[in-house]
């Protein structure tokens, strides 16, 4: 496969060691957190705007009626248009939680799916890749998400999901046939995920291609040359083409990189808004966790720009020193690939870390529920955030 270099002024300009594009790359001193945070996510985006819904749930008891169930006595609200901004407290409505609605982004992809993807996505398509190589469950959002995303792009994608075909294609199962090139794999080659994505890329890319991570593609961005001689970036013809060899990019499971995290800093960015959330006033964000990737982006974000938000993760998939180790290797890689302007005492924080891990109550089945001793406004659902003021109501709402 020929690679030639390419002008240094192109419309998909190199990324410099800062993790800045290189024809805005920044002089050699040392920024303030919003100063970074700006400069950062000066980007290429897959969406187009960072904007999303947010709504209000009000909570009231509901005494003399009892239907059943954990929540029997208590009735939900939803307020689609609440009060933000300085207005969010001028009228008190009792016990309530807001929503972060970004299940509402796309049809078809999950809410933080579309964060993760948000950044990743222009960054491989500006980098000539033909093919993407990932993996999920039989049911994983996230593999349907890099599928539709994909196809909408005109890249191709190659799903390796965990276990048999169902009989009956259902859920995020059925999009991600639809959309993408699905290949059922054994439990016992699953288990082997980082030998298993390798080979299966290197059959999509043939004998004349090239495979390659997304931490690869980053690292080969930040180095002090720019793309003016990168061996990532292919001029022998246009993506598609009989002629271009492939190009595969692997997309570990669940997107659990540093590059899935710039979505999350830009949402971040986003909330804080004055008209929004603002910057002073303290919230508690709540959201459950697959990989901790969302988790982690949030809690960098709010760190960075200074914010007093609390992020708290309902653990679904391991156990909390499988988090936290997750949590640090996310850190690690986001100060070496985007120089973040924290040292390690500001980023580690407490021994806790940045995240506030809980257990769930109950096993995953299906419908999900309440972490125990929680109040109730820290419920979570995959593909919406919750989140509340600090200290705006006590009352808890036990598991059963």
């Amino acid at each position: 496969m020929k690679l030639r270099c390419v002008p240094t002024k192109t419309a998909f300009t190199a990324i410099n060691k800062h993790g800045f594009h290189s024809d805005q790359a920044l002089p050699n001193i040392e920024l303030n957190g919003e100063e970074f945070m700006s400069k950062l996510l000066d980007r290429k985006w897959t969406l187009l705007r960072p904007d999303t819904e947010v709504h209000q749930i009000t909570v009231s008891s509901t005494q003399g009626q009892n239907r059943g169930g954990s929540f029997s006595n208590v009735s939900f609200l939803n307020n689609k248009q609440p009060y933000l901004g300085n207005k969010m407290f001028e009228d008190n409505q009792g016990l309530s939680f807001y929503i972060v609605r970004d299940d509402l982004l796309h049809p078809f992809i999950n809410g933080n799916k579309a964060r993760k993807l948000d950044g990743l996505l222009p960054l491989i398509e500006d980098h000539g890749v033909t093919d993407v190589v990932t993996c999920g469950g039989c049911q994983s959002a996230h593999a349907a998400a890099v599928a539709v995303s994909c196809a909408e792009r005109g890249l191709k994608s190659h799903l390796l999901l965990r276990g048999e075909k169902p009989e009956i294609l259902t859920g995020y199962n059925l999009i991600s046939t639809i959309y993408g090139n699905v290949t059922y794999v054994p439990r016992s080659f699953y288990a082997h995920r980082e030998k298993m994505l390798q080979t299966h890329a290197s059959i999509v890319a043939g004998n004349s291609g090239n495979v390659v991570y997304c931490n690869d593609i980053i690292d080969a961005s930040m180095t002090t040359q720019t793309f003016e001689c990168s061996n990532f970036v292919q001029m022998d013809a246009p993506r598609g083409t009989k002629s271009h060899s492939n190009k595969v990019v692997i997309v570990n499971e669940g997107a659990g990189d540093a590059i899935a995290l710039l979505g999350l800093l830009r949402l971040v960015d986003y909330l804080s808004q004055d008209h929004l959330l603002g910057r002073k006033r303290a919230f508690n964000f709540v959201v459950d966790s697959g990989t901790g990737t969302t988790a982690v982006g949030l809690g960098l974000g709010a760190l960075c720009l200074g914010l007093p938000w609390k992020i708290t993760a309902v653990m679904l998939a391991d156990k909390i020193d499988a988090y936290r180790k997750q949590e640090r290797r996310l850190i690690s890689e986001c100060k070496r690939q985007f120089c973040f302007p924290l040292d390690s005492h500001e980023l580690n924080g407490s021994h806790d870390g940045i995240v506030h891990w809980v257990d769930r109550c109950h096993p995953r089945k299906g419908n999900r529920r309440l972490p125990a001793n929680c109040t109730a406004n820290w419920y979570s659902s995959g593909s919406c955030l919750y989140f509340s003021c600090l200290g705006n109501g006590n009352t808890n709402y036990q598991c059963t």
